[in-house]
């Protein structure tokens, strides 16, 4: 009885075999057609929380974007080199 047992479960079929096969991903035949099948699996509740982070991102992007473009305080670009050199020689003697 016990060595039947065994034979049963070495010539079991394994269960990922048992399972349907799944639908290809690329079922479609344009990018247009991809994405309209993407977009009807996403839940009808998160298209309001899209919305609302879609319009935050492109408030900050535009924000910081006006920052730098309109602020002329602003620096962008490191000043007085001479200056950071000649620390950096200073630091690199007190070293040796």
């Amino acid at each position: 009885m016990f060595a039947s047992r065994v034979a049963r479960q070495a010539f079991r079929q394994t269960p990922r075999m048992m399972r349907p096969i799944p639908k290809e991903e690329q079922a479609a035949h344009t990018v247009s057609q991809r994405l309209r099948m993407r977009i009807k699996t996403i839940p009808a509740e998160l298209w309001p929380l899209g919305v609302v982070v879609g319009f935050a991102v492109s408030a900050a992007i535009y924000s910081i974007t006006r920052h730098l473009v309109v602020d002329k305080t602003i620096r962008l670009k490191r000043q007085n080199r001479a200056a950071d050199s000649h620390a950096l020689h200073a630091a690199h003697e007190e070293k040796h």
